[in-house]
């Protein structure tokens, strides 16, 4: 009996002490020492990061991410806020850094250290899939085009309206845009790059007629002062991604960026 009590002892007290092991050391890494980074990201911005019909957490900043890690050899997690919320999270300390779309302006500068541009963003021209007349903004003379209350199209829209001759139809959601101008209500839409190029990609019913008009500029974001060596690496990878030719090869297979009637040429997408 009383060795048995003394071996049950030992065990207990093996177990305590394998326990304590584990705890030491962690460093909030993976358990070899090795800092994982947190990475926060926004839940819809196709085609950037948004979730296929298979449930997976997919897009352009997704894959970039991953391939970047890959080739710097860093580890990371994910975690799904939303836009608002990651950039409070990276403030807060909670996140080491922020992929999500995010457009590289002069108050953001003030608060974080932004890579180098990953993706040089726009507005474009988008017309029927079937309608071969309207080729340029001089086509557009006395007729109507729809936007979408609040976008970069909209604001372009309104800047060059007068200059070419058209009138303008608002509307709130992009697939009632898309849909007002398959139905012939209007003959061209003005959008962002990104979206209707994924749009396009997705078959949509439109195309794109216009070379990008440049906008702005989406950066990957840590915390300012924090992290330069996670910036170091994020445009390292980048650089290597693009010499590849893997950089391009992820956004042909979210966005089309090839301009209808222009014989291969790109819009925006390698403009960096």
């Amino acid at each position: 009996m009383k060795k048995s009590r003394l071996l049950a002892l030992f065990l207990v007290l093996a177990l305590v002490l394998t326990a304590f092991a584990g705890c030491g050391g962690d460093n909030g890494g993976n358990g070899d020492g090795e800092k994982t980074y947190t990475i926060g990201t926004d839940t819809t911005f196709a085609p950037f990061e948004f979730e296929d019909e298979a449930g997976n957490f997919v897009g352009i900043d997704m894959e970039l991410l991953d391939a970047i890690a890959q080739d710097q050899g860093f580890k990371y997690e994910l975690e799904i806020l939303g836009f608002d919320a990651a950039c409070q999270a990276l403030e807060a300390g909670q996140v080491d850094g922020v992929i999500a779309g995010m457009s590289i302006k002069p108050d953001r500068e003030e608060k974080y250290d932004f890579s180098e541009p990953y993706f040089d963003s726009g507005v474009v021209m988008g017309i029927a899939a079937d309608n071969d007349t309207i080729k340029s903004y001089e086509d557009l003379k006395g007729k109507t085009v729809a936007v979408k209350i609040g976008t970069e199209g909209e604001a372009f829209a309104e800047s060059i309206a007068d200059q070419y001759g058209f009138e303008m139809t608002h509307l709130q959601d992009s697939a009632f845009m898309y849909e007002d101008v398959k139905s012939g209500n209007s003959v061209a839409c003005f959008e962002d790059y990104p979206v209707l190029g994924y749009g396009v990609s997705q078959n949509n019913g439109l195309k794109i007629v216009t070379e990008m008009e440049r906008g702005s500029s989406y950066g990957f974001a840590v915390l300012k002062g924090e992290n330069p060596e996670l910036i170091e690496m994020f445009n390292a990878g980048l650089k290597n991604l693009r010499d590849s030719g893997k950089y391009q090869e992820i956004l042909d297979k979210y966005i089309v960026t090839e301009v209808a009637g222009d014989d291969g040429a790109e819009d925006g997408a390698d403009a960096e």
